[in-house]
C-alpha cells in the first residue's frame, strides 16, 4: 500500500473537495482518501498493483479538478504563487471597474448615458475577472454538477441579464407599471467583494500550512562532502550514505549522521522546540535541518533524503494536517447538498416573491434571488474544521510534539487517565553517578582513588562501569593487571603490585575487608532510596563508596502536577523492583503504580483502565512499551526511544520533556474549541443570513438585503473562520481544563493504592529487612522499609489492610516493632 499526498488545483469550496473525495473512493484498489480544501491537498492510500498515480489524476480531471504528479514542493508553490498573482490581478481590475461603477450609480443615474456606461464596464467585469467563476460553472454543469462557483455565476449572471433587458427594452417593465431597475454596478460589486474574499482567504490558508513550508525550508540544496581526500560541492540528491561531510560554522545540516570527529554547539530548535543549542561530539548522532553553531566537525552520514528524521517530520505533520477530524463526516455530508439546496431555495424564494406580491414585486423578487444565492456560503462550513486542524498539528510540530492524525489531536483532549513507563520516560533510562564519598590513604588525594576506581571499571562491560568511567575519568588511567570479573559481584585488578576491588559489598565481605561504619551507614540510606552502592577497597579497607542511580527527569515532577491538578489519573509501571518503583513513584508524585510488570502485563493494566471508562493515553518509548502503545486510546512516544514506539504512538513527543504531554493535551482541547467555534460560527451564519436575504424581515420592517451586501457577508464568513484557526498560533498552552474524576462501581483490586506507616523499633538494617520481609509476604501488597526516615511505603494492589492487621503480621513474623499511621 501506497501513502502519497497529492497537491489539487481547481477547488473553490468545499463542494469540489467533496467531490474529488468520492471520485477517488470510488476507484478500486483505493483504500482510503482525504482531500483537504484548506490545504488544497488529497493524501491517498492505495494499492500499486492495482491502480497507478496516473488513474488518479485521470478520475480527478474527470470530476473537473487537477491533480499534480511527480510535483516538487518548489513547483507547487510556483503554480500556486502563479495563482494567487492572477487572482491579486484580477481583484485589483474588479475594483477599478466597481468603484466608478458605484460613483455613476450614486451621482450620474438620471443622465441618459449613465446605463450604457454601468453595461459597458459590467461586461469588462464578466469577461476578465469574473470569468473563472462562469467557465467553472460551465464545467461544472456539463458533469450534471454545481459547486460554489455555480452559485456565484447564476446570481451575477441573472442579476446582469436582467439589468440588460431593463436597459434596452424598458417599455416592458413600464408597461407592466415597474421601474426598470439596473444593477450593474451590484454585479460588479459582487464580483470584485468575492475575489477580495477568496484573495484574503487565499493568503490566510498559505499562513496556516506555513509550518511545512518552515520545515521544506530546512533543507539545504548543497552540501560540501570528502571524495578521495577532496572537498567537493555536490547537490543533496548526490550525498549517499557512509559519505564523509564536512559541516562548517553556520552550516544547516543536510543529513543525519554521527559525528566522525570535532564538537559543536548545535541549534536542535527545529526537531526539539528547545531554543537553547546542545553540545555534540565525536560519537554523537545529529540530525538533517539543525544548525551548526561556531564549531565545525566531519560527519559521517547514516540517513539521506527522504529517510532522515527531517524527512520523516515533514511526511507525518503532512499526512496528519490531510487527515480529517471525524466532525468532519457531517460537514461532508451538508457540503455535497448544499449547493444544490441553495439553488432550489433561490428558486423558491423568487416563487414566493412573485406568488405573494405578483409581478409589481419582480424587482424585489430577483433581489431576493440574487442574494440568497449570493450570501449562502459552503466555504465556511469547508474550512472550519481542516484549517483548525493544519494550524493545530503545525503548531504541535513548532513545539516538538508531532500528531499522527486529526482523530489523535481530538482524542488528546478526552484523556482521564495517563500511564507512564518508568525507565526511560520518567527516568533518564541510564545509570548517572549521583553520590560519592571518598577515603585517601596517607599521602594520597582523591583524584588518586577515583583513578583507581576508573582504570579497574574501563576493564568491565557492565553498565554502570560504563557511568562511573563516563562521570569520573580525566582521560588518564593506570596500568591494571591480573583483572578479574567476578559475576553477580563486582570486578578486581592489580595496580602497581596491589590489588583492588570494586564492587557490591558483598564481595567484600568475600575478601573479609574491613568497612567503617560511617560508610556501611550513608550505603544503606542510599540503597534504601533506590540507588546502587558501588564499593572500592584494598586488600585492607573500603576506600571509597558511590551510589549511582537512574535519575528522575528533571520534567517529570512538574508534568504529573499539572496533569494531576486537572484531574487526571497518573499511574506509573515498571519492570523494576518494587523499592526502586515505590522511591521513583513518590520522588515524581505519583499515587498508583506497579512494579515488576511484564509487557502483556501493561496491555491488561490499560484495558482494566478502560473497563472502569477511563480514556487512557499510554506514555513510553522502548520496544517493550509497543504493545500497550497500541492498545490504549492514545499512543504517546518519546521521541529518544525506539523506531517501533515511534511507529506505533499517535502523538511522538520529539524531546525527553514530560511537560510536553499537558501541553499536547492543552494544544488538543483548544483545537477542539476552535472547531467547535468556527462550526458554530459557519452554521449559525447561514441559517441567519439565508432567511434574510430571501426577505423574512421585509413584511415586518420592509427591509431587503442587497446583493451587493450579501456578497461582502459571503466573502468575509469565510476569511473570518480561517483568522479565528490562525489565532491558535498565538494561544498558551498552560493549563489543562478541569475533568471530572470518574467514579467506578466495577471491581477495584487491580489498581494500586499507596500508604505511608511510621515504623518504631528499628535500630539497624536488618531490623528493617525483617520489617519489609513480613510486610511484602502479605498477598496483594508491596513494601518499601527504610530507616531514615523509619517508614514504610505499601503499595496495595487490593484491599487496604487495617493498622491492627499490618501489626499483627509484623508481630508474628518480624519480632517487636510497632506500626502506626
Amino acid at each position: 500500500m501506497q501513502k502519497t499526498t497529492f497537491p489539487l488545483t481547481g477547488m473553490s469550496c468545499a463542494a469540489c473537495a467533496a467531490r474529488i473525495d468520492r471520485a477517488l473512493a470510488s476507484l478500486s484498489g483505493v483504500q482510503e482518501v482525504h482531500v483537504n480544501y484548506a490545504a488544497a491537498t488529497a493524501f491517498v492510500v492505495y494499492d500499486d498493483t492495482q491502480i497507478s498515480p496516473e488513474d488518479l489524476q485521470t478520475a480527478v480531471q474527470q470530476a473537473g479538478y487537477g491533480l499534480l504528479l511527480s510535483a516538487t514542493t518548489e513547483s507547487v508553490e510556483k503554480i500556486r504563487e502563479g495563482n494567487y498573482r492572477n487572482l491579486l490581478w484580477r481583484t485589483i481590475v474588479a475594483f477599478l471597474l466597481a468603484i466608478p461603477m458605484l460613483v455613476l450609480s450614486l451621482a450620474f443615474m438620471q443622465t441618459s448615458w449613465a446605463g450604457y456606461v454601468l453595461f459597458f464596464l459590467a461586461t469588462l467585469t464578466l469577461w476578465f475577472p469574473a470569468r473563472p467563476f462562469y467557465r467553472s460553472a460551465w464545467l461544472q454543469a456539463r458533469r450534471g454538477t454545481c459547486n460554489m462557483d455555480t452559485l456565484v455565476a447564476v446570481s451575477t449572471g441573472i442579476a446582469y441579464l436582467f439589468s440588460t433587458f431593463n436597459l434596452f427594452v424598458p417599455s416592458y417593465a413600464q408597461s407592466h407599471g415597474l421601474e426598470a431597475h439596473l444593477y450593474f454596478d451590484a454585479t460588479s460589486g459582487i464580483i470584485a467583494f468575492l475575489l477580495l474574499g477568496r484573495l484574503l482567504e487565499d493568503r490566510a490558508k498559505r499562513r496556516t500550512s506555513s509550518t511545512i513550508r518552515q520545515l521544506m525550508g530546512l533543507q539545504p540544496q548543497t552540501v560540501t562532502v570528502l571524495r578521495n581526500g577532496v572537498e567537493v560541492v555536490v547537490p543533496i540528491e548526490a550525498v549517499a550514505t557512509d559519505d564523509l561531510v564536512n559541516v562548517r560554522p553556520g552550516d544547516r545540516l543536510a543529513v543525519d549522521g554521527v559525528i566522525e570527529s570535532g564538537e559543536s554547539y548545535v541549534d536542535e530548535s527545529m526537531l526539539t522546540g528547545e531554543p537553547v543549542p546542545v553540545l555534540r561530539k565525536s560519537g554523537n548522532k545529529v540530525f538533517a535541518g539543525t544548525i551548526n553553531q561556531k564549531g565545525a566537525f566531519l560527519l559521517r552520514s547514516t540517513q539521506t533524503g527522504g529517510a532522515t528524521v527531517l524527512a520523516r517530520i515533514i511526511r507525518l505533520v503532512q499526512e496528519a494536517q490531510g487527515s480529517k477530524a471525524p466532525v468532519e463526516q457531517l460537514v461532508d455530508k451538508v457540503a455535497r447538498i448544499f449547493v444544490p439546496i441553495i439553488l432550489l431555495l433561490s428558486v423558491l424564494t423568487l416563487g414566493i416573491w412573485l406568488y405573494f406580491g405578483g409581478m409589481p414585486h419582480l424587482p424585489h423578487a430577483l433581489v431576493a434571488m440574487t442574494s440568497v444565492l449570493i450570501i449562502a456560503c459552503p466555504c465556511a462550513l469547508g474550512l472550519a474544521t481542516p484549517t483548525a486542524i493544519m494550524v493545530g498539528i503545525g503548531r504541535g510540530a513548532e513545539l516538538g510534539i508531532l500528531i499522527k492524525d486529526a482523530v489523535s489531536l481530538e482524542m488528546a483532549r478526552k484523556t482521564t487517565a495517563v500511564v507512564l513507563d518508568k525507565t526511560g520516560t520518567l527516568t533518564e533510562g541510564h545509570p548517572t553517578l549521583t553520590q560519592r564519598i571518598v577515603i585517601p590513604r596517607a599521602h594520597e588525594q582523591e583524584g588518586e582513588v577515583l583513578r583507581l576506581l576508573v582504570s579497574l571499571e574501563r576493564h568491565s562491560e557492565h553498565p554502570l562501569s560504563e557511568a562511573l568511567v563516563t562521570a569520573l575519568s580525566d582521560g588518564t588511567f593506570l596500568q591494571v593487571d591480573n583483572f578479574l570479573s567476578h559475576t553477580g559481584l563486582g570486578i578486581e585488578g592489580t595496580i602497581d603490585g596491589q590489588t583492588y576491588f570494586a564492587g557490591n559489598r558483598r564481595l567484600l565481605e568475600a575478601h573479609h575487608i574491613a568497612i567503617a561504619p560511617q560508610l556501611i551507614e550513608r550505603a544503606e540510606a542510599w540503597t534504601a532510596g533506590a540507588q546502587t552502592v558501588i564499593w572500592l577497597a584494598d586488600e585492607r579497607e573500603a576506600i571509597g563508596v558511590f551510589a549511582m542511580a537512574d535519575r528522575l527527569k528533571e520534567s517529570a515532577i512538574e508534568a504529573v502536577a499539572e496533569l494531576r491538578q486537572s484531574g487526571i489519573e497518573v499511574h506509573m509501571l515498571t519492570g523494576d523492583n518494587a523499592t526502586t518503583a515505590a522511591v521513583v513513584a513518590e520522588r515524581a508524585g505519583i499515587d498508583h503504580w506497579q512494579a515488576e510488570v511484564m509487557p502483556e502485563t501493561k496491555c491488561d493494566f490499560v484495558k482494566q483502565l478502560q473497563a472502569k471508562g477511563h480514556i487512557v493515553a499510554m506514555v513510553g518509548d522502548g520496544i517493550n512499551d509497543s504493545a500497550a502503545l497500541a492498545t490504549a486510546d492514545l499512543s504517546i512516544a518519546m521521541g529518544q526511544g525506539s523506531d517501533i514506539a515511534m511507529e506505533t504512538a499517535q502523538l511522538t513527543i520529539m524531546t525527553s520533556d514530560l511537560r510536553k504531554i499537558p501541553q499536547a493535551i492543552s494544544l488538543s482541547a483548544l483545537t477542539v474549541k476552535t472547531i467547535r467555534h468556527n462550526l458554530f460560527w459557519a452554521f449559525i451564519y447561514n441559517v441567519v443570513a439565508i432567511p434574510i436575504a430571501a426577505g423574512a424581515l421585509y413584511p415586518s420592517l420592509h427591509f431587503l438585503l442587497h446583493p451587493l451586501v450579501g456578497g461582502i457577508c459571503m466573502a468575509f464568513s469565510s476569511v473570518s473562520v480561517v483568522t479565528n484557526s490562525l489565532l491558535l498560533r498565538r494561544r498558551k498552552l498552560v493549563h489543562l481544563p478541569k475533568k471530572t474524576p470518574i467514579v467506578s462501581s466495577i471491581n477495584t483490586s487491580n489498581m494500586s493504592t499507596q500508604k505511608t506507616y511510621i515504623i518504631s523499633g528499628m535500630s539497624c538494617n536488618h531490623c528493617r529487612s525483617h520489617v519489609e520481609s513480613a510486610l511484602n509476604s502479605i498477598e496483594g501488597l508491596q513494601a518499601t522499609v527504610s530507616l531514615d526516615p523509619a517508614q514504610a511505603i505499601i503499595n496495595f494492589s487490593g484491599e487496604v489492610l487495617s493498622v491492627a492487621q499490618l501489626q499483627q503480621i509484623i508481630s508474628e513474623k518480624a519480632g517487636n516493632y510497632t506500626i502506626s499511621e
